[in-house]
């Protein structure tokens, strides 16, 4: 499961110790909530239907898709429906394909989302092998359905200013220097992550 509140307190601290710009921020706008989605297919799925999409909109697709499919539905009871009865509970010829391709590769055991590689670069690949999943996406499943530690979506955008605000840079970083920026967080990297989301958000900055 994803990181739960204790471990991103005991993580932060550890990281404050070493970054006083972050000991500083933790002062200013507290230790943030915990993000945890529930690991498997379903939680994938959802990031897929959920992508550029209102919340609302992506939550309507989700209850017709379970109304017509079952609530606990499998990767072949997905399969087994057509186009027309896919579009009709809201899935795009696009997100049809996302999802197909996720479909097959999970009931084909291509693709085992309950023993992904321990390595967090093998399980990216992996994961980015489903059409319409790129490396934040698979990232952002990590880090919140495996609570993995060392996870770092360097390339959200949330994340980039979240480092520019903490670090008082002049500019908002890009993906690489965002990156290289964070290697001395490692390994609570993905603690920070969402320190930074959290931070970015703050209503008080």
């Amino acid at each position: 499961m994803g990181l739960s509140a204790e471990k991103l307190r005991a993580d932060l601290d550890a990281l404050a110790r070493r970054e006083a710009a972050l000991a500083r921020a933790i002062k200013r706008v507290g230790y943030p909530d915990a993000r945890i989605r529930e690991p498997g297919f379903a939680t994938m799925l959802r990031t897929i239907i959920g992508q550029q999409v209102s919340v609302a909109s992506a939550a309507s697709v989700w209850n017709k898709l379970e109304a017509e499919l079952g609530a606990d539905f499998t990767p072949a009871c997905l399969l087994a429906r057509d186009f027309e009865t896919l579009r009709a509970c809201g899935l795009s010829r696009q997100k049809q394909g996302y999802a197909r391709s996720l479909c097959e590769l999970a009931h084909s055991g291509e693709l085992d989302l309950a023993q992904l590689p321990a390595d967090d670069e093998a399980a990216i690949e992996l994961l980015t092998r489903i059409k319409g999943i790129g490396r934040w996406s698979a990232e952002i499943y990590l880090l919140f359905a495996e609570g993995r530690r060392d996870i770092w979506p360097a390339g959200d955008l949330a994340v980039q200013e979240g480092v520019k605000r903490l670090l008082d840079l002049e500019e908002r970083p890009g993906e690489k220097a965002t990156r290289r920026l964070a290697e001395a967080w490692s390994p609570q990297r993905g603690a920070m992550a969402i320190f930074t989301w959290h931070f970015y958000a703050n209503p008080a900055l």
